[in-house]
């Protein structure tokens, strides 16, 4: 993967993203950032796109907020699968590639062109149940 050069509000972005021990919502994002000099939620949702754009951070879905990337390489091409304690919201990403195969066969084989996905999965993690 290409090194992205990141402008200062997407590094504050990040670093904010990074920091958190939760899944972050925009407005929360919003709320941190402030101090730091973003101002405007388009600053912020600028940023985000652009982030998810190269692979430094992921968008859960369900819960509309973001988390960063776990590694340095996140391949935004594969398919992303995210398993989801309903109890305590911990994330944790699933690298399989027996999953980005059949899909990648599936969208081939249909037609269809994707232009993103995801996969998340709800239950109990160990500490929970």
């Amino acid at each position: 993967m290409k090194q992205e050069f990141l402008s200062k509000n997407q590094q504050i972005v990040l670093d904010t993203i990074k920091n958190s021990n939760e899944p972050l919502k925009a407005y929360s994002i919003l709320f941190d950032v402030k101090k730091k000099g973003i101002k405007a939620p388009p600053q912020v949702y600028r940023a985000l796109d652009k982030l998810i754009e190269i692979g430094k951070i992921h968008k859960i879905e369900s819960k509309n907020a973001f988390v960063a990337c776990k590694n340095t390489n996140c391949d935004v091409t594969k398919t992303t699968a995210f398993s989801i304690c309903e109890k305590c919201e911990n994330i944790e990403e699933i690298k399989d590639t027996k999953i980005s195969k059949y899909l990648k066969s599936f969208k081939d084989n249909s037609g269809m062109n994707y232009t993103r996905y995801n996969l998340e999965l709800f239950g109990l993690c160990k500490k929970c149940k």
